[in-house]
């Protein structure tokens, strides 16, 4: 998701992502099951999915960084602004309440 050259494919039929965005506007995915650190995740944005490797642990329904966030940057999930980033926020980190303010 990082630009528009990522990989993309279709899942196979009765595959499910490990993550889920809303919009191409969106700067997080929700994780539709726990993440380990270093894994590959498939993100699913409408009916294609690119890969984005985890740098962090990711519990199930936390955000998953699908590009760099900068330090004031607004966080996009499903479309909406749900926060700045208190802090860079890289590619592929755990989203959550330690780096993400009101």
């Amino acid at each position: 998701m990082s630009d528009s050259n990522s990989a993309t494919a279709h899942l196979t039929e009765g595959a499910l992502p490990a993550a889920i965005a809303i919009t191409s506007t969106d700067n997080v995915a929700t994780c539709l099951h726990d993440i380990e650190a270093g894994a590959e995740v498939s993100v699913m944005l409408g009916k294609e999915t690119f890969p984005v490797k985890a740098a962090d642990p990711i519990p199930r329904g936390h955000k998953l960084a699908l590009r760099e966030i900068a330090e004031g940057d607004s966080v996009l999930k499903y479309g909406e602004v749900i926060g700045k980033a208190s802090l860079p926020i890289g590619a592929g980190a755990h989203v959550h309440t330690h780096n993400v303010v009101d």
